[in-house]
């Protein structure tokens, strides 16, 4: 189906309408920036267990993994032990990761992904997708469920799950998200911001350049998601929809 037109000026009413329309997009700008610095000033949560993960270089601690910064982003990837599903939704959030991580670690930044899953079934998939991030697992530790984006059986069949700040019944057993950690002189370690749901969003450069044209994101399937579109990106040829589990 042919999207319908907009109205069509002149190049004045044009000019008028776009420069009435900036207004709006500075109030967005500086809105953002409101938030942010209000997001800096939420208190923080000190972590009193000494999390053990899997790496390519041996077992780190949480604390390793800051790898002499004082700040450290974990990007939570649903990767479940065992299961050979691949998250189209983490998957398209990580592939934007490289590009700002080559410049987030010259900025006293650290970004790491955490999965479940073991490191054994991570880093195949990492090759194939040609990413350069660390990826770790913390698969024998509790790090996922403290982070509340991992669920063991008995909490689904309870109905006793927490996610983004919200209790609800969930079928996952693992789900996306972003913690930020702050680690002082003393070695001591803060969480101290949570991202879950579609907060991921803003880590998605697509999505920023998709929002500037004509068409927007243009999901407009089944599922009115990323689940409409998105695959894996070598994956893009292959027919078929997108897996409706691929995030909550």
């Amino acid at each position: 189906m042919a999207m319908q037109r907009n109205a069509v000026v002149s190049r004045d009413d044009w000019f008028e309408a776009h420069r009435r329309h900036l207004e709006r997009e500075k109030e967005l700008t500086r809105f953002r920036d409101r938030i942010a610095a209000e997001r800096r000033q939420l208190p923080w949560l000190k972590l009193r267990k000494d999390y053990v993960f899997e790496s390519e270089q041996g077992p780190k601690r949480l604390a390793e993994l800051f790898a002499g910064k004082s700040q450290l982003i974990v990007y939570h990837f649903m990767m479940t032990p065992g299961s050979a599903h691949r998250c189209e939704g983490c998957s398209f959030l990580a592939d934007h990761i490289d590009g700002a991580d080559q410049h987030l670690k010259h900025h006293d930044v650290s970004l790491v992904v955490i999965s479940r899953a073991p490191l054994a079934e991570v880093l195949p998939y990492k090759q194939r997708m040609g990413w350069k991030f660390d990826w770790v697992s913390s698969y024998a530790s509790d790090f996922n469920f403290d982070m509340q984006v991992s669920f063991a059986d008995r909490q689904i069949a309870a109905g006793d799950t927490i996610y983004n700040f919200e209790k609800r019944p969930l079928q996952s057993k693992d789900l996306p998200g972003t913690s930020v950690f702050y680690r002082d002189e003393t070695g001591d370690i803060f969480l101290t911001f949570m991202s879950r749901a579609r907060g991921g969003d803003a880590l998605i450069g697509a999505y920023h350049y998709l929002d500037m044209t004509p068409k927007g994101r243009n999901e407009t399937g089944p599922y009115h998601g990323l689940m409409d579109w998105v695959r894996l990106h070598d994956e893009y040829q292959v027919k078929g929809r997108v897996r409706p589990d691929c995030c909550e």
